[in-house]
């Protein structure tokens, strides 16, 4: 009976994940219920057994998503030298801030961090970073070098 009742809990966690529910633990304890309902209804464990293995559980699989999410996020682009410099392709006419330059051999959105300054067309820019799939850049004047 008790690993239907583990089993009818990780169905509920997953079902608020799946609904979006804002919280970090969701999916860990949901699995941890799974596995406490499979040991569960296999072995005969008692309830603060089951109890320390739903918790103990929870924690190293929030901690073992994390570092998977964090190592996913951290997957920057590769630089190598003067891979720091871009070359304008497209865009940044007076008062945008939106353009495409060329960098690493690929053409990338690019947005430009010193919008009052015009970037023309095969001018070389600083990549300051990245958001998403678009570059952050700076003209190569606006940066003292």
């Amino acid at each position: 009976m008790t690993a239907l009742l583990w089993f009818l809990l990780a169905l509920v966690l997953l079902a608020l994940e799946w609904l979006g529910v804002e919280f970090d633990g969701l999916l860990a304890a949901a699995l941890a219920a799974l596995l406490v309902s499979l040991l569960s209804a296999w072995l005969p464990l008692n309830l603060g057994l089951q109890l320390l293995l739903f918790a103990g559980g929870s924690v190293a699989l929030l901690l073992v998503l994390q570092r998977w999410s964090a190592r996913k996020r951290e997957r920057a682009i590769r630089q190598s030298e003067g891979s720091q410099y871009a070359e304008v392709i497209s865009g940044f006419e007076a008062g945008s801030d939106q353009g495409r330059v060329l960098w690493h051999g690929q053409s990338w959105a690019a947005e430009n961090l010193e919008p009052r300054q015009a970037l023309q067309p095969g001018s070389q820019v600083l990549v300051m970073g990245r958001d998403g799939t678009n570059l952050q850049v700076l003209p190569e004047d606006a940066t003292g070098t």
